[in-house]
């Protein structure tokens, strides 16, 4: 649940107060009735973010460093979040946000202030949840509009989070497909569910493999937003790995601890999802439209084994060299079916690979493709929501390793290079400009940074809506 945002016309210093600054001599003389302006500048010579103390009241004061206009609002983001904290800590339900800056900031502390707001309590007796209850700003800092935007985000990235977050043992392929579903009816975009019956009329030879250890059928879920008022001819892809559960099938994980989180191996498929939602309820006026191939990865004695040969959607076929190289094969069908609709792009989001992680650590996404300027476009986007992206080369010698001796393909390759190894398999399968985005680092966190909590993060839905709404 989030907190009622509200504009006023002044301010009520009688509540708690955040106060967004780039130097002291900016808050006006009226601000400090009753209160010791010089040990407030003492205060903050401390540091950037200041904490007042006058019962039962709190003024919290974040000064704007100097740093490029990403990494101020970045900072501010991340004060908004330990405002967050404070108001959780003393139980504080009645708050007002103001700026006195150079910049106006306060959209920022805002959506660090919402995306702090996030717990995930449904399995617990005691309920950790919190809602300040009311944030007042002053009407000429944020318009209706923002107030809107930024709280359809917060919820779509909770929507995300809630499905990473989700055990096996309620999130299977099947409930994430209806999950998908009450989603679109709730924002108004279209969800046709495939069940395993048309998976097979369709011979998704990938999905299908990876899911005949399982003793659950797969789905193919395929999203669609389409408003009149389109501005796109040609649809924009979105393709989300679906796996909901990786135990590394046959090719079995070698340690607990590389299986202990693998509930987020549907990362993608979640932020999929929920950029769909954000951008129907915010509808935005593009067509987009989401695949979805979902399953679990297991070890069962039907399950698809090392040197065992598929054919895939398209007709390739792969020689299976490694079980927990499965993401590859459920996604591969899927952009093979992309090309019905003859995209105008396609973006596919995985947890694909480890060495993703290796290479962003819990600080980004990896990407590539085969269109410069749809990835410079998006790394402009991750900037503006420090949903950063580092890019890799899909360089020809990638695909050595992939080739086969009794099929068109391998599904695994070297050790070596694996994050643009899979990227190079993935490719194969598409004929259109296309990006690939690797988030293994960034989906799930074991400790909780700022706004995003431990656990699901939702990371890459503050980024995709970001570059949807600046699409065309």
């Amino acid at each position: 649940m989030l907190p009622k945002v509200s504009k006023i016309k002044e301010l009520k210093q009688k509540i708690t107060t955040a106060v967004l600054i780039n130097s002291q001599d900016q808050i006006p003389d009226s601000f400090f009735t009753g209160i010791d302006k010089e040990y407030i500048a003492e205060r903050l010579k401390t540091g950037e973010n200041c904490t007042i103390y006058i019962h039962p009241h709190i003024i919290f004061i974040h000064t704007i460093k100097e740093g490029t206009l990403f990494e101020q609002t970045e900072n501010v983001r991340k004060a908004g979040s330990v405002f967050f904290d404070l108001l959780k800590t003393e139980k504080i339900n009645s708050v007002q946000l103001t700026s006195y800056t150079s910049h106006n900031f306060i959209s920022c502390f805002l959506e660090g202030l919402l995306l702090a707001g996030y717990s995930f309590s449904k399995y617990k007796k005691e309920k950790d949840d919190f809602n300040p209850g009311v944030v007042f700003i002053p009407e000429d800092l944020i318009t209706d509009e923002v107030i809107l935007e930024l709280k359809v985000i917060a919820e779509a990235v909770f929507r995300a989070r809630d499905l990473v977050n989700e055990p096996l043992s309620y999130l299977t392929a099947e409930r994430l497909s209806e999950e998908i579903k009450e989603m679109g009816i709730e924002a108004g975009f279209d969800v046709e569910i495939f069940h395993k019956k048309k998976i097979e009329a369709l011979r998704m030879g990938g999905l299908l493999a990876v899911n005949r250890g399982s003793p659950d059928p797969p789905t193919f879920s395929i999203l669609e937003w389409k408003p009149d008022d389109a501005e796109n001819v040609k649809p924009l892809v979105l393709v989300g790995k679906g796996i909901v559960f990786d135990t590394g099938g046959l090719s079995l994980k070698p340690t607990p601890r590389s299986m202990d989180y693998m509930k987020s191996d549907m990362g993608g498929g979640a932020v999929v999802a929920a950029v769909i939602y954000a951008a129907a309820k915010c509808k935005l006026p593009l067509h987009i439209v989401g695949l979805i191939p979902a399953t679990d990865n297991r070890p069962d004695g039907n399950a698809y084994v090392p040197g065992d040969i598929i054919t895939m959607y398209d007709g390739t076929t792969v020689e299976i060299k490694n079980t927990d190289a499965e993401g590859r094969l459920i996604l591969a069908d899927a952009l093979s079916y992309a090309k019905k609709y003859e995209p105008s792009l396609v973006i596919d989001v995985a947890t694909l690979t480890g060495s993703a992680g290796m290479i962003s650590g819990s600080h980004g996404l990896v990407a590539m493709g085969n269109s410069r300027d749809y990835l410079q476009r998006l790394s402009q986007a991750g900037e503006e929501t420090c949903e950063r992206i580092i890019e890799v080369p899909l360089w020809e010698e990638f695909a050595k390793s992939l080739k086969s001796s009794v099929a068109d393909l391998n599904n695994l390759g070297d050790r070596e290079g694996q994050t643009s190894i899979a990227g190079k398999f993935l490719e194969h399968f598409t004929d259109y400009p296309w990006l690939h985005l690797d988030i293994a680092g960034v989906v799930f966190f074991n400790e909780k940074n700022f706004y995003n909590p431990a656990g699901g993060t939702g990371f890459g839905t503050r980024l995709l809506y970001n570059f949807l709404k600046k699409f065309n």
